[in-house]
């Protein structure tokens, strides 16, 4: 499995590391889950339908994150990724805690993805 990254998920993470100084770890964490199982697994994680895309689109609501102790997996984080099958492939498109913004960026994942 190989994993990328937008410009932008760089950016949202480069802003979350000032406040979360283990994200990169974390991430890492997330990585190795994602190779043994990269599509979505409820509550966890889920599919976003609503594009009109082909790609497999998907938002990861439970991250744990070490900084937020005794948060665990409740930490509030959301991952967006896209997931290539084929290509054993994945895009990671936006990183955000849920008090920060509501939902995903559809628009990004449209302009990235269409």
């Amino acid at each position: 499995m190989t994993f990328d990254e937008l410009k932008e998920f760089k950016k949202d993470l480069k802003n979350l590391l000032k406040k979360y100084r283990t994200l990169n770890d974390d991430l890492d964490v997330v990585k190795q889950v994602l190779i043994t199982a990269p599509d979505a697994r409820p509550p966890f994680s889920f599919r976003i339908d609503n594009l009109g895309l082909e790609t497999c689109v998907v938002k990861v609501k439970k991250i744990a994150c070490r900084t937020l102790k005794g948060r665990g997996v409740n930490s509030g984080l959301h991952l967006i990724y896209a997931h290539f099958k084929e290509e054993e492939r994945i895009i990671f498109i936006e990183l955000y805690h849920k008090n920060d913004k509501e939902n995903e960026d559809k628009q990004r994942i449209l302009n990235h993805f269409k």
